[in-house]
């Protein structure tokens, strides 16, 4: 019998021609789905009949209610080898295999630099003033050079972080909760005496953390008061963990000189989200992880662990 899979949000529609799904051809029907599922109610219709889902990321949750749904389901693979937004437990009630796969670290630090510089030097105001014949230079740079890189968290993505803004010449210091100095030394970076006095004294704060309970919402209005009203915030981690709220508060009031953004509560963000009229905001729509290497290893790797599964054996488990 020929199985069918769904593939979730491919929203540039490449999932089937950015790798060879031909090993799976006369055992698995593959239906891709560019638009995003709004509701638990769209999803369990949408999948009632499929017995293999593959999604990206994080961007679809699936709790138990949907899996109680689903009762055709056997596989899940999602791309990535951590995921918050899936119910383990639920699935392996109800013999739900859930696999992952490999993700690099690189498109995250490029994007988190790609947003910063964008902050730094009005690209996208003056890019767009010299398209409609505006003002010929409406804005002044914020240099990086000699200037304070705050990361909040030094681990595989903010490590590399702290490598370009050495390389820009910046004065790099960073803070965790279980950040060391040891730690701290080894990337060339100065260890923090708190999150306050990181805040407090840096030109430019990046957020390169884990979402955890003791994250979420690190970075509030008090935290946001404590920043410089010339330094800039960074976040490609995860939305929960700077208060939505307390950061359009400050953009409007003009507390800190802007952000640069690519993560947030609801995804996709609604037309008339106020994040996207905010003034001094630099926003993406998620673009950390997707770029063309990415997807050639989650929807490679999907084909894999589809196969593995079928042969009885398998891949890169998750729960």
């Amino acid at each position: 019998m020929t199985l069918r899979c769904a593939v979730l949000d491919d929203f540039q529609s490449l999932a089937t021609t950015i790798t060879d799904w031909s090993p799976l051809a006369g055992k698995v029907d593959v239906v891709t789905f560019p638009d995003h599922f709004g509701s638990e109610d769209e999803l369990a219709l949408a999948l009632a009949e499929f017995d293999i889902v593959v999604t990206l990321r994080e961007r679809v949750t699936f709790p138990a209610s949907l899996f109680a749904r689903l009762p055709q389901l056997r596989l899940l693979v999602a791309s990535g080898m951590r995921n918050s937004v899936i119910d383990f437990a639920a699935a392996k009630a109800r013999g739900v295999t859930v696999c992952g796969t490999a993700s690099s670290s690189t498109p995250p630090v490029e994007l988190t630099w790609a947003l910063l510089l964008g902050l730094a030097r009005g690209i996208v105001p003056e890019a767009n003033a010299f398209r409609v014949a505006g003002p010929w230079q409406s804005t002044v740079g914020s240099d990086l050079h000699g200037r304070r890189l705050g990361l909040l968290g030094l681990g595989k993505i903010g490590s590399r972080v702290a490598q370009v803004g050495l390389a820009f010449g910046m004065d790099v210091t960073a803070w965790s909760q279980n950040l060391t100095k040891e730690r701290a030394d080894e990337v060339g970076a100065v260890l923090a005496a708190s999150k306050e006095e990181l805040l407090e004294s840096s030109d430019f704060v990046s957020v390169h953390l884990a979402l955890s309970d003791r994250t979420r919402g690190l970075i509030g209005a008090a935290e946001l008061a404590r920043m410089c009203p010339t330094a800039y915030l960074v976040n490609t981690s995860r939305a929960a963990i700077v208060d939505q709220d307390a950061l359009l508060t400050a953009l409007h009031a003009g507390t800190i000189a802007g952000a640069g953004v690519d993560v947030y509560d609801t995804e996709p963000l609604p037309a008339n989200h106020p994040m996207r009229t905010a003034p001094r905001l630099l926003a993406t729509p998620h673009l950390g992880y997707v770029t063309r290497a990415n997807y050639e290893t989650y929807y490679g790797q999907a084909v894999e662990d589809i196969q593995a599964f079928l042969a009885g054996s398998p891949l890169r488990l998750l729960g």
